[in-house]
């Protein structure tokens, strides 16, 4: 019976003592710690002596939206990471086929074009000179950093 009767006082008595502490010096010079801050005079805050911490931080929901809001920073970043390496792919492989075509003028041999008519015509050697050029100022352009 003791025991409850002491327990119940303990329990009557626990939210005083998470009361907030304040210190502060009175008119006489003498040290006054009490748990209501004085009107008159300037009161230090000594402890929070409270089970809960006064500023506890965020709540879940706004953890969770900065954690949110970090996992889609992460994909837009991921996605512009591979929209430039797709880019780079692209010019890559332009510069490659630019290349080719540039060599095979480079080798010589006949070349044909078709005309109007449906008809395989050869190439003269100015329209292949031309032609060449051409393909040197694409694969230039194409191969450009």
């Amino acid at each position: 019976m003791k025991r409850i009767i002491v327990l119940a006082i303990a329990l009557c008595l626990a939210p005083l003592a998470s009361a907030q502490l304040y210190k502060y010096v009175d008119k006489d010079g003498k040290t006054v710690y009490t748990d209501q801050p004085p009107p008159d005079a300037e009161a230090k805050r000594v402890g929070n002596t409270s089970s809960v911490p006064a500023a506890a931080g965020k709540s879940y929901v706004e953890r969770d939206k900065e954690l949110q809001k970090g996992r889609d920073k992460a994909k837009e970043e991921a996605k512009k990471a591979d929209e430039k390496s797709r880019v780079a792919a692209d010019r890559d492989d332009a510069c490659r086929q630019a290349t080719a075509q540039a060599r095979m003028y480079d080798e010589g041999g006949r070349f044909m074009k078709t005309n109007e008519q449906g008809e395989k015509v050869y190439l003269s050697d100015d329209e292949i000179e031309a032609a060449k050029q051409k393909s040197h100022r694409e694969a230039d352009e194409a191969c450009k950093k």
